[in-house]
């Protein structure tokens, strides 16, 4: 007798659960309103400010390309524009390749690597540096010793 009334509840029981409610779907529902207004919704928004200000480039504005690049503008076309990365030296890329425009006099105000400063001071200062490294390479080599030296010592 008590086996049948086990069986009677666990029948109950059994079509509670398969009855879906709104309930049931409440945290699905609240966890879909969490990503999009967390992830979604700021990506399009990021998405669409980019696409503006590839759009409104315009000749002298400074940026950085995806590849890292850092120049100036000298034309924009509807697809592409054309870019002077140095004195002279311009190349063409696509509108959708820039990454980031920077305020006006940025370009100026970067320090570079020695190259750089090399090429700000004129040739006269990159050939000074050229003459002044075989002098290093001699005083590190009589530092270090000579292989014959390191043979004698031992």
């Amino acid at each position: 007798m008590l086996i049948n009334e086990a069986f009677a509840q666990a029948a109950n029981g059994a079509a509670q659960a398969s009855d879906p409610t709104l309930m049931s779907f409440l945290p699905m529902i609240g966890i879909v309103v969490i990503f999009y207004f967390l992830l979604i919704r700021p990506q399009t928004k990021r998405a669409k400010e980019q696409k503006q200000m590839q759009n409104e480039l315009q000749k002298g504005d400074e940026i950085i390309i995806s590849g890292g690049e850092l120049g100036r503008v000298v034309s924009a076309g509807e697809s592409y524009i054309t870019m002077e990365i140095a004195i002279g030296v311009e190349i063409t890329v696509l509108k959708s390749s820039v990454q980031t425009l920077l305020p006006k006099g940025t370009l100026r105000s970067i320090e570079t690597g020695k190259s750089g400063r090399a090429l700000k001071n004129g040739k006269q200062k990159s050939t000074e540096s050229r003459q002044a490294e075989p002098e290093n390479k001699e005083t590190e080599t009589s530092e270090a010793g000579s292989p014959t030296q390191d043979n004698e010592k031992n």
